[in-house]
């Protein structure tokens, strides 16, 4: 089912779909501020295997965890890192994702971890609306591996099809950058893939911080 989020009334209902799906452990796509991204509950493993068989990507590497909150972020980790609460502060909502050793007692099965996840926290109210209120969600680009990046939910519907059980259609996305990587586990923030947040305001924030490849 899609529903279209520029209307008030179907945007409404598509939020209450979205979050009735993901508790239920189906499939939603989203718009987030990168891309469209297709979501599961990030604690029901047999949702993210699916999202993992919707695109016909390798279960074993761990999609992205979007939350819905910065204090999320501090139940997902074991003791978070001063640079990454620093950089939390400073840019999310918004692109930047931070890589964080997540706690070893959260009951998920993201992959082959190594102990380590991407966490995010979107800068799109409609993506905001649904992860507030299901927790956090391992959400990865809505299309099937070896296609393109769908624009719109109806784009990626036409990919996805009947894997997938609510789209949220917000308009296309435009050709935005992807999020900024920033590895936080090591004694000094390393940046891993230059995005949408430049090197250089992340250096406002932490002087110390090393750029990709250093």
């Amino acid at each position: 089912m899609l529903y279209d989020c520029r209307t008030v009334a179907e945007r409404d209902r598509g939020i209450a779909a979205a979050v009735e799906a993901v508790k239920s452990g189906e499939l939603v796509v989203l718009p987030t501020d990168t891309v469209y991204g297709i979501g599961a509950d990030a604690f029901t493993p047999h949702a993210v295997s699916a999202l993992h068989s919707a695109r016909n990507a390798d279960q074993r590497v761990p999609p992205p965890v979007l939350v819905g909150s910065r204090h999320t972020l501090d139940g997902l980790v074991y003791s978070l890192p001063k640079a990454a609460r620093e950089l939390a502060d400073a840019f999310w909502p918004g692109a930047l994702t931070l890589m964080v050793e997540h706690s070893p007692s959260l009951q998920w099965d993201l992959g082959e971890t190594g102990g380590v996840v991407g966490v995010r926290m979107p800068l799109h109210p409609v993506a905001l609306e649904v992860l507030r209120e299901v927790g956090p969600m391992c959400v990865t680009a809505a299309n099937r591996v070896g296609h393109a990046a769908p624009m719109t939910a109806e784009e990626a519907r036409e990919q996805l099809e009947y894997s997938v059980r609510i789209y949220l259609e917000a308009g296309p996305a435009g050709e935005p950058a992807p999020s900024t990587v920033v590895d936080v586990t090591g004694e000094v923030p390393r940046v891993l893939r230059e995005g949408a947040v430049s090197f250089e305001k992340l250096r406002d924030v932490r002087p110390d911080i090393l750029a990709a490849g250093a």
